[in-house]
């Protein structure tokens, strides 16, 4: 729902009802990851996607008649069902999904979630998608509080707990619970949508293939920092697509920062006097992804130097440099393509060929889904 956000955010505020869709499960090859959200107003106009274009036809049909009825449902949609090649769906792939009515009546607590989205505060949707519990009953929650009920005081307990693991992790999930929230049961379940802040990327070196990289990194729906010590050349002027541009030493940035899974480093400066600093910092943080530009003498140069200051050799082994796929980048814009398909690989355990010559199912976030890890991004 994160991507569609601003655009459904009038209807409600208008007063105007809404059916939001959202996939909720997936399977193989299905063609949009678990969270892709679609939503079909009162007067039939349609945002968002959870197919790419495949069901998007029935999931309208679907949506106004639970705008008729007011009574939420799901559906699923994949190759083995007689309906599967009348709707489209023929990429080999099953999605499931939530369809659910959402005005002011029956979501309260929409604009609560709407404000925290923008503000960039995790906060999480926990709505029953199935079991004898009342379908389309929700609650939300962040680190510290609870709105709404499931109807059961267990099922708000369990829920709330449990889910905010998920949130504080950024991962959504369908958790799957006894009617009055035992957890060895499997009654009720309950998809859990978490909103946590957009993953980090921290670009250094004020350079014009960070300007390239941050215009990525911001459509790839990072929040961009870029970071540099020369004030000259980092400013908001040079680098508009950034969220935050820094003036700092590198290394000094970055140890005030709280880096996770799920942040992304870029060292671009390849000067010895900021790589090395800010690399013995980051190769010993949890980020997702640290790479370094560089020709192959510079990086070589570059391990010595982190070798000289005890670096380890596992540590060592998660730097990515020189930094992007060989795809024959040469200007700013192709190598910020070429540093981006190495940052999805990484996060997403892409094979890196190409995908003529796989046989691996395409879409990785589809595995992920089924074990409740959804996007990584």
């Amino acid at each position: 729902m994160r991507e569609i956000i601003d655009e459904i955010t009038p209807w409600y505020e208008n007063g105007t009802p809404f059916a939001l869709a959202t996939v909720v499960r997936t399977w193989s090859s299905a063609p949009r990851p678990v969270g892709a959200a679609m939503a079909v107003s009162s007067t039939a106009e349609v945002i968002g996607s959870v197919s790419g274009g495949c069901v998007e036809g029935a999931i309208h049909e679907e949506a106004l008649e639970v705008l008729k009825t007011g009574q939420a449902k799901s559906v699923t949609y994949g190759v083995s069902d007689d309906n599967a090649f009348s709707v489209g769906l023929t990429c080999g792939g099953t999605i499931e999904i939530f369809i659910q009515l959402i005005d002011k009546q029956s979501f309260p607590e929409f604009g609560t979630v709407v404000l925290a989205i923008k503000e960039q505060r995790p906060i999480a949707v926990a709505t029953i998608i199935d079991g004898p519990a009342p379908i389309g009953a929700r609650i939300i929650f962040d680190a510290d509080q609870v709105w709404g009920s499931l109807n059961s005081a267990g099922l708000d307990y369990s829920v709330s707990e449990d889910g905010r693991g998920y949130l504080s992790a950024g991962h959504t999930h369908t958790l799957k619970l006894g009617p009055a929230g035992e957890r060895l049961g499997d009654d009720v379940s309950i998809f859990i949508e978490s909103f946590a802040p957009a993953p980090r990327m921290i670009v250094f070196g004020a350079i014009d293939f960070a300007g390239a990289v941050a215009r990525v990194g911001k459509f790839l729906g990072f929040h961009v920092t870029v970071c540099d010590a020369r004030a000259l050349f980092t400013t908001k002027k040079r680098f508009p697509e950034a969220d935050e541009v820094i003036v700092d030493w590198p290394h000094r940035y970055l140890a005030t920062v709280d880096v996770d899974e799920r942040t992304v480093i870029c060292v671009l400066t390849h000067d010895p006097k900021f790589d090395v600093p800010v690399l013995e910092i980051a190769l010993r943080s949890k980020a997702g992804y640290i790479g370094a530009m560089g020709s192959r003498r510079t990086h070589a140069d570059r391990l010595a130097r982190l070798r000289e200051i005890g670096m380890s050799e596992s540590e060592l082994a998660r730097l990515r440099s020189p930094i992007g796929l060989d795809i024959g980048p040469r200007t700013p814009e192709e190598t910020a393509i070429s540093i981006a398909a190495e940052i999805i690989s990484d996060l997403t355990g892409g094979s890196r060929q190409p995908l003529s010559q796989g046989s691996d199912p395409i879409h990785k976030n589809s595995l992920a889904s089924e074990s409740g890890i959804g996007p990584l991004l």
